[in-house]
């Protein structure tokens, strides 16, 4: 099992590649085969001739490259599995929580689909993590795209003129997304100030310069994962209050706030957003899965009767696409490699292996991952 077949994304927003031809002459030394479709890295400005040249065919048609593969890759899900061969390994994203009857078809189909952001957040990991490579740009382009709407520049300047006073910013949710946020709005002159419910990251704020917020929800944790546990309803009223003066403070606000496979607390009320100045940005990073902020729309800016901007934020690092692409393709990149039989030059379905066991859902005509095992039924 060692032919693999880089998918041309279809998705209309897509500008990503799931993997580089630096990556992919890597591959080929190891004993891989590829075929790309024509166009696969066109939006990042990658031509057919350069994966040529790392060693793979082109071929021209999604249906050609499915009888040749016995391995997918891919950024998203298919818009079809049809002429996907039985035993075939498709990883991508799947987005599992909302495709229930998406893994049942490829089950039914015999395709091991392998989803990719159920990858564990583990040490050994960590290079395949598409969740972390991806939420680290996303943080990035989320300040940079704030600052471009803002009718003010973000660091203080001392002119002749006039003292000018540095842009206030809160990010609320000190995940990957946070963390690269709260750096670069540092980078950028920005006064920061940053909150998340897990009191643990007290330190990792202050180590990139920002204060961090305190708001006392009685005892807070996070999972096994790392990512923050489900708040109450009570306690998602008490951050609410403790928010709501420094919002209204605030420059820029930026929500990164999601809970792994359910929907996205709201924690900004249309009463918290309609007390913060006019012209004051708001970025809801969580806007697709639910939503952090009351009223966003994940499709078109919302600009409110007091002059306050919503925008939805979710997938900011396809602005990056160049980047974005690289990081994905080395996320890709280790998966290959982790699981490449080196003597038989081939992949290995090792389901001894803890990080095969969380991101395989589907195997031999079933479902298979514990999570989801109800969909056999």
């Amino acid at each position: 099992m060692n032919k693999v077949f880089l998918c041309k994304e279809t998705v209309a927003d897509e500008t990503r590649v799931a993997l580089l031809p630096a990556d992919l002459k890597k591959l080929v030394g190891m004993g891989y085969e590829f075929a790309v479709q024509s166009g696969a890295g066109e939006k990042v400005g990658v031509k057919d001739e350069e994966y040529t040249a790392a060693g793979a065919k082109i071929v021209q048609s999604l249906q050609e490259g499915y009888q040749y593969a016995d391995i997918i890759v891919r950024i998203n899900k298919p818009d079809s599995i049809e002429g996907i061969k039985p035993g075939t390994i498709h990883a991508s994203s799947f987005d599992v929580f909302n495709e229930g009857a998406a893994i049942k078809e490829f089950a039914k189909a015999g395709i091991k689909l392998m989803a990719l952001e159920m990858v564990p957040r583990s040490t050994i990991a960590q290079k395949m993590d598409i969740l972390s490579s991806q939420a680290n740009l996303a943080g990035y382009y989320a300040v940079v795209l704030a600052a471009s709407r803002l009718t003010k520049v973000t660091p203080m300047m001392m002119t002749p003129s006039g003292s000018i006073q540095p842009a206030k910013i809160f990010i609320i949710g000190v995940g990957v997304a946070g963390l690269q946020a709260i750096a670069t709005a540092k980078r950028m002159g920005c006064r920061v100030e940053a909150f998340d419910t897990r009191p643990v990251v007290e330190e990792q704020v202050k180590s990139l310069g920002a204060k961090f917020v305190k708001i006392d929800l009685g005892e807070m944790g996070q999972t096994e994962q790392g990512y923050a546990k489900e708040l109450t309803p009570e306690q998602v009223e008490l951050q609410r209050k403790g928010q709501a003066k420094v919002c209204a403070q605030s420059d820029i606000v930026i929500t990164t706030a999601k809970v792994f496979g359910r929907k996205a607390p709201v924690l900004l009320t249309k009463d918290m957003v309609s007390q913060m100045k006019p012209g004051s940005i708001i970025i809801d990073m969580a806007c697709k899965t639910g939503g952090n902020v009351e009223g966003s729309d994940p499709n078109n800016d919302v600009v409110l009767d007091n002059g306050v901007t919503i925008i939805g934020g979710d997938g900011l690092e396809k602005k990056v696409p160049a980047d974005a692409s690289l990081m994905f393709s080395g996320n890709i990149f280790a998966l290959l490699d982790h699981f490449c039989d080196k003597e038989g030059k081939k992949f290995n379905v090792n389901m001894e292996d803890d990080i095969m066991k969380g991101c395989l859902i589907t195997s031999d005509g079933k479902v298979i991952h514990e999570r989801f095992l109800d969909l056999n039924n």
